[in-house]
């Protein structure tokens, strides 16, 4: 990704952008983890998924039958920066989500 207009178009869909804010927070998280975050069914969050990781903004590491997601390795500084940012500027965006999604993994996120 090396064009800003493709992350913020990426990142305009608000689930999307919790997505990427919460795997932010967290590192990692499987499908049935986001899943609970969001409050959504899979088939959408696999879709949000499927779509960041078109734009180069996440990655997935398969671990037996489980997929994990996580923000993309080569994601360049100032787009991390942006998502950062966003997180530290807005931490109440995604606070019920986060909270769900400690639940779900049973493990703290910062």
């Amino acid at each position: 990704m090396q064009r800003p207009e493709l992350l913020f178009k990426c990142l305009s869909d608000p689930n999307r952008l919790k997505l990427v804010l919460l795997l932010d927070a967290c590192g990692e998280a499987c499908v049935c983890d986001l899943m609970a975050a969001l409050g959504v069914d899979q088939p959408k969050v696999s879709r949000y998924l499927a779509e960041l990781r078109r734009c180069d903004i996440l990655q997935a590491d398969r671990r037996g039958k489980w997929v994990y997601y996580m923000l993309h390795s080569n994601l360049p500084m100032w787009a991390k920066h942006v998502i950062r940012s966003s997180a530290e500027g807005c931490t109440d965006y995604v606070t019920e989500e986060l909270s769900r999604l400690h639940q779900s993994k049973g493990t703290a996120c910062v």
